[in-house]
């Protein structure tokens, strides 16, 4: 047995001799080079190859072409033959010697087979694995398989550039291999130093009574530290064997590729690629996973440390099981957004893992932009849960992807859906018209059906194609019966109705039938001077604007009363005339205040938390669940967004009187995207002179009610109505002939907005204007 000069393996000599082993006609060469050049770096003469044998003449130069040490006189004599003119002459010294390496080149190969040594050795037998000459092709191998030897050499060199390939992939797993390994090392030390500090924490309480067992589990740590660190860094010492095997024979693959002739590689046969193949597969029967968890805890409890000491204080060393551990998520992804999910880590027996410090990541792929990227933002709480959070900046289809110690979670990867982020700055005034009278405030059903609130009096139930379905209710004071029905809110099938001129609030069926009702006229808790919008939070709380009272109240679903939001005080709490109601994605209450033109937020316990916007008259009020705004503003006949922040962002015009939105979110509907609204639409008979009517407030007020301008009929002339003097009969009677005609009320459907919340309105008249605050006068003139 002998160890292989270029393998470094020790073998069997076989039977035969050394002479039967495999040919290597590079290392021959290189072995011939090596006589060369020491024999031109001693200090001995050298014989010259040309010369007559007993020749005296020393050598003083070597052919590098020749391969031959010639003597002064031949060496004039090859200069001066031209076949050898412009051959490399080196001289025997060191310089030359280095330029022998270099420059001299192999020469040819010729048979050794008795009368063929002229014959090169330019095929090769497949058959017998030799190199053979033309003339043994025709007679010792004439019926094997010959080629010639440079279509043999680029199958070799295919072979070992693949097994070079595959060589550079597995160095490539093992490198990653080790540098997991010594991140892991990192996070054992990490993990160390975690539970070190936890440990010097509950003992520091103990003082010197604990010490010893505080020694004791430092120890303990120590050697599980030791253990895990002793066996990581073993395996890596193992990778690091295999990464050097490996390049000892890629080193050689290489070199051979770079410097091997035909001959060479031929002469090799598939030696290389045959023992790199064998290492590359001894490598595939190993696991390149790291054979030790990181995670190192302690846990330390204080309960009857005193009687317990002995048994104080256990180092943790099991670590979560990320197949299962789970992860859930309550928020809806879309565009600019942040999504956030929380990661629960488990044992492998599925308990609760309580403790921190395992490496999550969470990142979101797209299935359609170039497989787009986004990486989450991971906080350990240190209990065992994770929150990861992504801010996803393109639409569509995604995959989320959550790992634990490089490693997926439960449910991972998972498909996700990305919505796109709305875009108000488009929305615009398109009208899907459905006629009504005097709509004045909207809601929508799970089922798509639109209930309108009516200045009959009465309900009504529209399909989504604007065909009226069904009628609920009647003009009246009991039960299930309306009186300017103001507002309207639908969760599920049950119905409540701020039922304004009977002063309360009823709860029916979505399809019409009575169910209870509470509030009477009053300014008491639980009673109403004019209700106009009712919403419903999402603990079944209902939350009533007071309008005449000023003042929001919250009332249990059976009515029973909670809190008031009181508008009459002084400072943030003021606010005069609430009308519209929302609830924004934290909770809080939107208040649009009709007297104030302003929109304050309160939370539910009736804290001011602050006020935006300057709106015209503000009745209808909407949120998204992205906290954008939605804000009807009747005296300028427009409808306006503002940002989450109170900002705003865009204005829908010549609206007509906007009024109410659906409460509660019920306008955000995801397959139409539309936002439904009550839009009042008044048109005035123009006359053909300026006179007017002045009409004055009815019973003891004394403002002037807002004028009725170019108004005139042509048998009454101009009519001036005086206070005291004029009744409300008298009033009615002069109205009913000239603007019963001129009334014309619809609703309408704005395509493109999203929005989210409830809304009613009042009017009064100035130039062909509804003004008046006194909500009753708007809806006895209505009624006219």
């Amino acid at each position: 047995m002998f160890q292989c000069p270029i393998c470094e393996q020790n073998i069997n000599i076989p039977v035969g001799g050394a002479s039967v082993l495999p040919q290597n006609l590079h290392l021959g060469f290189e072995v011939e080079v090596a006589g060369y050049m020491s024999k031109m770096t001693s200090n001995s003469d050298v014989a010259c190859d040309q010369c007559a044998e007993g020749s005296s003449d020393p050598a003083v130069v070597f052919c590098c072409a020749c391969h031959h040490f010639l003597c002064a006189f031949c060496l004039e004599h090859h200069k001066r033959n031209r076949m050898w003119s412009k051959h490399k002459i080196v001289g025997l010294d060191q310089e030359g010697a280095r330029q022998l390496h270099t420059t001299m080149k192999p020469g040819d190969h010729y048979c050794s087979q008795p009368n063929h040594e002229d014959n090169k050795l330019n095929f090769y037998c497949e058959t017998c694995s030799l190199l053979v000459c033309p003339h043994c092709t025709t007679v010792t191998h004439k019926s094997h398989s010959v080629k010639e030897i440079s279509t043999v050499a680029k199958t070799h060199q295919m072979e070992i550039s693949g097994a070079l390939e595959d060589a550079n992939e597995v160095v490539t797993k093992l490198t990653g291999a080790i540098d997991e390994n010594n991140r892991m090392i990192e996070q054992v030390e990490i993990s160390k130093r975690t539970a070190f500090l936890a440990i010097n924490q509950a003992f520091e309480i103990l003082q010197q009574r604990l010490d010893e067992r505080k020694k004791t589990l430092l120890s303990e740590l120590e050697a599980i530290s030791l253990s895990k660190t002793t066996a990581l860094t073993l395996q890596k010492e193992h990778f690091e064997k295999m990464v050097g095997d490996i390049g000892h024979y890629t080193d050689m693959a290489s070199h051979i590729l770079q410097t091997h002739t035909d001959h060479e590689i031929v002469a090799l046969g598939g030696l290389i690629p045959t023992e790199l193949q064998a290492t590359l597969k001894r490598v595939q029967t190993i696991s390149l996973t790291p054979n030790q968890h990181s995670n190192i805890s302690v846990s330390v409890k204080t309960d009857d440390l005193v009687r317990q000491l002995s048994k104080l204080g256990e180092i943790i060393v099991f670590s979560p099981s990320p197949s299962s551990c789970t992860w859930m998520s309550t928020s809806v992804a879309k565009v600019g957004t942040r999504y956030h999910v929380k990661v629960q880590s488990k044992t492998s027996e599925g308990a609760e893992y309580p403790h921190g410090g395992v490496e999550v990541k969470g990142e979101m792929r797209s299935k359609t932009h170039n497989r787009a990227v986004v990486y989450g933002e991971v906080e350990d709480h240190r209990d065992g849960t994770y929150t990861i959070t992504l801010t996803p900046q393109t639409a569509g289809p995604h995959q989320l992807l959550i790992t634990m110690d490089g490693q997926h979670v439960q449910n991972s990867p998972n498909d996700l859906d990305v919505r796109p982020k709305r875009d108000y700055h488009t929305l615009c005034n398109d009208q899907q018209v459905i006629q009504c009278k005097a709509p004045r405030c909207v809601a929508i059903h799970d089922n798509g059906d639109i209930y309108v609130g009516s200045g009959d009096h009465c309900i009504y139930v529209f399909d989504q194609t604007g065909q009226r379905k069904s009628t609920i209710g009647s003009s009246g004071s009991g039960d299930g019966q309306f009186s300017y029905p103001r507002g309207i809110s639908i969760k599920g099938d049950v119905l409540y109705v701020a039922d304004s001129g009977n002063h309360r609030v009823q709860k029916l069926t979505s399809s019409g039938k009575f169910l209870h009702k509470f509030g009477q006229q009053g300014s008491g808790q639980g009673q109403f001077n004019w209700p106009v919008a009712v919403i419903i939070d999402s603990n079944n709380k209902l939350i009533v604007s007071d309008f005449n009272n000023h003042r929001i109240q919250l009332f249990n679903e059976n009515g029973g009363w909670l809190l008031t939001i009181d508008g009459n005080g002084s400072g943030n709490h003021s606010f005069q005339s609430p009308w519209g109601l929302a609830l924004d994605p934290q909770g809080n209450i939107h208040v649009a205040t009709h007297g104030s033109n302003t929109i304050k937020v309160f939370t539910k316990e009736g804290v001011y938390v602050r006020m935006y916007g300057d709106p015209n008259g503000p009745r209808g009020l909407a949120i998204d669940g992205e906290g954008y705004s939605l804000v009807s503003e009747c005296w300028v006949d427009c409808l306006s967004i503002y940002d989450p922040e109170g900002n705003k962002i865009h204005t829908v015009g010549n609206l007509k009187h906007p009024h109410g939105l659906p409460p509660g979110g019920q306008c955000c509907k995801k397959e139409t995207g539309k936002t439904i609204a009550t839009i009042l639409q008044l048109m005035v008979y123009k006359p053909r002179n300026k006179d007017r009517i002045k009409v004055r407030n009815r019973q003891t007020r004394t403002g002037v009610w807002p004028l009725l301008s170019n108004l005139e009929d042509p048998d009454l002339g101009k009519i001036e109505a005086k206070p005291k003097v004029q009744k409300k009969s008298v009033i009615a009677d002069m109205l009913k002939a000239m603007v019963e005609p001129m009334l014309v009320c619809r609703i309408g459907c704005l395509s493109g907005m999203v929005a989210g919340n409830q809304n009613v309105p009042k009017m009064g008249l100035e130039s062909g204007r509804f003004l008046e605050n006194d909500i009753d006068h708007e809806d006895w003139l209505e009624s006219k």
